[in-house]
């Protein structure tokens, strides 16, 4: 494909995957109230039992309660069309890819949208730990208003981030698919990126709380193996084709 046309189908996989977040807006739209309180809970729940406590979110702008309306319903949104944005991205890998490639992105597809939720799902439990240390930090006797859109920025990005970190794996093997990136340079980066997973559990996992870390981070640290491990496999193979297409324009026999 020329640039042009890669341009085009770039646009043409960013107006579906926009448009069917859009729509699964629609839906989270119907979803508010349920989903609105499902994220405040850790927070008007904490210290629930403990009358000199109060713990509530507040609306200070007239407005709020329309953009907070508009923010949940889209990361609904983009939460429900995650197969379909998802698949956009392979979509627009594969053509790059040899048919015999295309088998294993299919694969990887199918193993990025349970792995996106699956990080959504690891930050929601690991969100009223954060809360209740931050909380703990109050001095005695005094009370936690919130404005919405302070809190429900910090979850909602807490979330996404928690969501694409256990789809990077899987863009890892991908992009050494396309021959971007070998696998023994993935290996060779290992300190950096587990660096880089401690961080991000211990940011997610306030106040020190080992099994809370270990929870967040074990299974980024597996998958990011498993997605070394299938690199190195890949390019395995490629250079074991590569021989023998070699052997083969020379004439030789090729190579089991």
């Amino acid at each position: 494909m020329s640039l042009k046309d890669h341009l085009k189908e770039l646009r043409r996989r960013l107006v579906i995957g926009v448009g069917a977040i859009v729509l699964g807006a629609v839906g989270g739209f119907f979803l508010y109230d349920w989903l609105f309180d499902l994220l405040a809970a850790p927070v008007l729940e904490y210290g629930s039992e403990d009358v000199n406590r109060r713990n509530e979110i507040a609306f200070n702008t007239v407005g709020s309660p329309l953009d907070m309306l508009i923010r949940i319903s889209l990361f609904a949104g983009f939460v429900i069309s995650s197969p379909i944005w998802l698949y956009q991205i392979w979509a627009f890998i594969m053509p790059g890819l040899k048919k015999t490639e295309k088998r294993y992105a299919i694969g990887f597809i199918a193993a990025s949208v349970p792995l996106f939720l699956s990080g959504i799902w690891l930050a929601y439990m690991v969100l009223p730990q954060a809360i209740e240390f931050f909380f703990s930090l109050n001095p005695e006797g005094t009370a936690n208003i919130i404005q919405p859109d302070i809190y429900f920025t910090f979850v909602l990005h807490l979330f996404i981030a928690c969501g694409l970190a256990m789809v990077l794996p899987v863009v890892l093997v991908g992009v050494n698919m396309l021959g971007l990136v070998t696998g023994k340079q993935i290996l060779n980066s290992w300190r950096w990126v587990v660096m880089l997973i401690a961080l991000m559990s211990a940011i997610a996992a306030p106040g020190g709380e080992i099994i809370t870390m270990f929870i967040i981070m074990a299974p980024l640290t597996l998958l990011f193996a498993i997605a070394i491990g299938l690199c190195l496999l890949n390019d395995r193979r490629k250079d074991k084709r590569e021989a023998r297409e070699r052997e083969e324009l020379l004439g030789a026999t090729p190579v089991e």
